[in-house]
């Protein structure tokens, strides 16, 4: 009986933090991706995504597939400070769906000197060669 409840005990602690670790992880790189974006440096913010061709981003103009196309998009929308602004990121959740998958849903917001701008965003993550990374992203 002994031995039974010291496994249990040992599975959910190594279980709760493997998760936590997730999740410190994931808020990491949301954490990295605003100080890239606030210091105008696109290129970085992309650390976040999956570099790869099945990427998918959904935003107000339709699905982009793609790391390449993705990061061209935000060059493009957001060519210089003044249309990056500053951003900040409000979670609402972080809800592991799997061993290997995160949902990410949460607010985003641009302070700019040519109007302000935000929405919501939601992230799949998914721990792929070790890494996390998101594999798909709606913002809206």
């Amino acid at each position: 009986m002994k031995t039974t409840l010291v496994c249990l005990f040992s599975f959910f602690t190594i279980t709760s933090f493997c998760q936590s670790n997730a999740e410190a992880t994931i808020k990491n790189i949301l954490a990295n991706q605003t100080a890239a974006w606030n210091k105008g440096n696109i290129d970085s913010f992309m650390n976040g995504y999956w570099e790869n061709d099945s990427l998918m981003f959904i935003g107000k103009s339709g699905v982009t597939y793609g790391y390449r196309n993705t990061l061209e998009n935000y060059k493009k929308n957001y060519p210089n400070a003044g249309a990056m602004g500053t951003l900040s990121f409000t979670l609402i959740q972080l809800k592991q769906i799997s061993k290997n998958y995160y949902h990410v849903t949460g607010r985003w917001h641009l302070k700019r000197t040519i109007g302000d701008i935000g929405g919501h965003y939601t992230l799949l993550f998914q721990k792929i060669n070790g890494r996390w990374v998101i594999i798909s992203d709606h913002s809206s």
